[in-house]
């Protein structure tokens, strides 16, 4: 935002937005001296005068922060726990206003459990998030963070926009984001969602907090475990039977929030992933579904009654149970590697590419994700090398085309990854094997892109229903589980082709079978 401009739809969308607030909130900016202050305080200054409900101070601010570029966060004279520090645009508009909001009264959207284990945590967190304002997966990090800190005043939060902070992130080897520090140590870096945030912040709090007592566990007739394409078409049929349905999400969308462009969902030329999971989850809350969100499943017990252990560790039952908790990122399991996320070892190149601008760096997979991957990153990178251990790519010719029209891209066809080197700074480089040769060859590299497909969320259900070698939920044609009861649907199961479409097909088939299987 080099001129700091904030068009008149969005300034009347603020005041609109701010109409709802219970009081006043202030912007208030630290003093000092810095070449982007300038920018900085005429941004701010703008942003208050879209409301009355916005205020604009600047003064020194010693407790909290040091940068001439901070600024925090006030209600009624007292500090809510937020600072910027940086000018939030980009993604990171969104993450100030909400922040805005809420600490002006708006409701946090949070569960009452969550925010009770939250509230009981009675030791100082101070929290710094690390972003880029080109990263897609760093403002939910600061939005949650934020929103602890409202909900418990021992509790800050700093979001730091690492591109104007080069020292400090050289100084901490930081090589991706979001990259988040508690009380000085590293905390939780790469693309993390709320729920899983929130796990690793229970253990500072008391999850006894507000639980049901066992005889006033909740019982539902179907939980669906899962909110992405499929677990959402699921949730919906069953409601639409007539059945009292509550569905589990540990994130709307999963992994359709991280594909850009969609281009292949019938009737809809072109959509986005955010999109899209934006229309399903308005399509569920048309039919008042209960939902527990930012919450995972831990362990399920299979009796008369599914019991359902959530990582709140509360438990709720039901007659039946939908699986479609889909897939994650599948890692190379090399030596160098796990060490390294964050540090030059990446999977998300919209994210973390800009970290790499002008350097050579690696993506390991030739399908269509290597592929996409590959043409984002040259246009950011000195150079890119693909390694694929086929002998020749498994991407659409499309995608094929364009990397070999890229002057910088170079692809290398029969090789295994065997190793990720590092220094003391992160990643330096890649040792591989040519398959037709059998030679170890090693290549300098300053950071690595893993896009070698998904591996499927079912670990926690491994004891109870059968799974094939990949990890998979075997199903039958119906989405019958090896389980009475238990069904599966989309990602995490055996069918064939991982698509949007399929998975929604699916999740529909599931939830007619789990219907018949209730009726019964």
């Amino acid at each position: 935002m080099a001129n700091v401009e904030i068009s008149a739809e969005i300034l009347e969308n603020i005041s609109t937005y701010t109409e709802k607030m219970l009081h006043s909130v202030t912007l208030v900016l630290n003093h000092g001296e810095h070449e982007r202050r300038h920018e900085l305080t005429s941004f701010l200054r703008t942003i208050a005068s879209a409301s009355k409900s916005i205020e604009f101070e600047e003064r020194e601010i010693t407790r909290f922060v040091d940068s001439p570029l901070s600024f925090t966060l006030e209600t009624q004279g007292a500090f809510t726990g937020i600072v910027f520090t940086g000018i939030p645009g980009g993604h990171e508009f969104n993450s100030l206003i909400l922040a805005i909001l809420q600490s002006g009264g708006i409701e946090i959207k949070l569960d009452d459990t969550l925010k009770a284990i939250i509230k009981s945590i009675d030791q100082k967190l101070n929290f710094e998030i690390f972003v880029s304002l080109d990263c897609q997966n760093c403002p939910e990090v600061v939005q949650t963070i934020n929103a602890f800190a409202l909900i418990n005043d021992k509790i800050t939060s700093e979001m730091i926009d690492g591109g104007l902070f080069q020292e400090v992130i050289d100084e901490r080897n930081i090589r991706g984001v979001p990259s988040v520090y508690l009380n000085g140590e590293l905390f939780a870096n790469g693309r993390i969602d709320t729920a899983a945030l929130i796990e690793k912040l229970i253990k500072y709090g008391d999850k006894t907090k507000n639980l049901k007592k066992s005889n006033e566990i909740d019982n539902y007739d179907l939980i669906v475990v899962g909110a992405g394409p499929a677990g959402i078409s699921a949730a919906i049929y069953v409601a639409r039977k007539g059945f009292n349905v509550l569905l589990i999400a540990q994130t709307f969308g999963g992994q359709l929030k991280d594909t850009l462009g969609i281009e292949n969902f019938i009737s809809v030329q072109k959509t986005t992933g955010p999109e899209l999971s934006a229309a399903l989850q308005s399509h569920l809350n048309s039919y008042g579904i209960k939902v527990r969100e930012n919450l995972s499943v831990i362990n399920i017990l299979n009796e008369d009654f599914k019991k359902v252990i959530l990582s709140s560790g509360e438990t709720v039952e039901s007659r039946s149970l939908i699986i479609a908790t889909g897939a994650q990122w599948r890692k190379l399991n090399v030596p160098g590697e796990e060490e390294n996320i964050g540090n030059g070892v990446a999977f998300c190149p919209h994210c973390d590419g800009p970290f790499f601008k002008n350097k050579d760096v690696a993506v390991i997979g030739g399908g269509n994700s290597g592929l996409e991957a590959s043409i984002d990153l040259a246009g950011i990178a000195k150079s890119v090398t693909i390694f694929e251990f086929l002998p020749e790519l498994k991407a659409d010719q499309v995608l094929i085309d364009r990397a070999f029209s890229k002057d910088n891209i170079t692809i290398k066809t029969d090789s295994q990854t065997t190793q990720i080197l590092a220094s003391s700074t992160g990643v330096s480089g890649i040792e591989y094997r040519d398959r037709n040769s059998n030679k170890i060859h090693r290549q300098e590299l300053t950071g690595i892109f893993v896009q070698i497909g998904l591996v499927p969320n079912s670990k926690f259900i491994e004891d109870i229903i059968k799974l094939n070698k990949y990890g998979e939920i075997i199903i039958d044609d119906m989405g019958n589980t090896s389980v009475d009861g238990i069904f599966a649907c989309g990602d995490v199961t055996t069918v064939p082709y991982k698509q949007i479409i399929i998975s929604m097909g699916e999740g529909a088939k599931a939830a007619i079978a789990a219907s018949e299987y209730l009726q019964n």
